[in-house]
């Protein structure tokens, strides 16, 4: 089936099969495609005009299919090959739209697909930490990472490393944009892991390893087409979490409220 929001390949019957995020298309984008199809726009910092006022539907679509496309487009390509011109080509936007709705230009839609992206991968995140498990929340996170990655045919990548890894001096604000990211993330998974008994210190520790360890795994997934760096990284995440949680204060204790 291909989606007719940003064009990419899903498999039918894909709704609702998963456990953990209902309907995610093998762009990972699934649950923006569903909001933009049923005329919601999905907001953001620049979700309105210069004074506040909503967008009309069609100016807020072409907008949003910019943005969605250049997320995908970073995903897949990376920082330096999302340019305006393959932003247009894969959205259909008309050109004249771009410095309307970017007046920032180029940096302006990287940022706000970088916003996307990351909000969408924090709902990944927060929707896994819902369970009373930790090592299972931990095990779905790498799994549904390793799904995505064979979706894809190894073309998924994540828009944040793409972010910070290729940002240049002509957009500083970029690299502070994907820092600040990951350190959410981070905050996230450590709160997670606290509530479930280990150290503060213990807990951040343990969240910066765990997203430095996807994040290497699926850089090494996509260059070696294989889910074998990922799958090792979870197992070992997985045996040191079991660890953690066997050696915490209080061990055999559930969840803090």
């Amino acid at each position: 089936m291909v989606c007719r929001i940003c064009m990419c390949m899903w498999p039918s019957g894909a709704i609702g099969t998963d456990s953990m995020i209902a309907g995610t298309c093998s762009c990972m984008f699934y649950g923006i495609h569903l909001k933009l199809l049923i005329g919601r726009p999905f907001g953001g910092p620049y979700g309105h005009g210069e004074a506040g006022e909503q967008m009309s539907p069609r100016k807020s679509e072409s907008r949003d299919r910019m943005v969605l496309s250049a997320a995908a487009l970073l995903r897949e390509y990376g920082a330096s090959a999302t340019s305006i011109d393959r932003v247009l080509a894969h959205s259909g936007a008309p050109r004249g739209s771009v410095y309307h709705h970017f007046p920032g230009g180029r940096a302006q839609l990287i940022e706000e697909a970088l916003a996307l992206a990351a909000d969408f991968l924090t709902g990944l995140i927060d929707t896994a930490m819902q369970v009373d498990d930790p090592v299972a929340a931990v095990d779905a996170f790498f799994r549904l990472w390793r799904d995505r990655l064979v979706e894809s045919g190894f073309r998924a990548g994540c828009p944040i490393v793409a972010v910070a890894v290729e940002t240049n001096d002509d957009a500083p604000q970029l690299a502070r944009s994907a820092a600040a990211v990951f350190a959410r993330w981070q905050e996230a998974l450590a709160a997670f892991l606290v509530r479930h008994g280990l150290t503060e210190e213990r807990s951040r520790r343990l969240g910066a390893f765990m997203i430095a360890a996807v994040e290497g795994a699926v850089i090494m997934c996509r260059a070696e087409r294989s889910t074998a760096p990922i799958e090792a990284a979870a197992a070992e995440i997985h045996d040191l979490l079991l660890h953690a949680l066997r050696d915490r204060p209080g061990a055999g204790s559930g969840p803090r409220p």
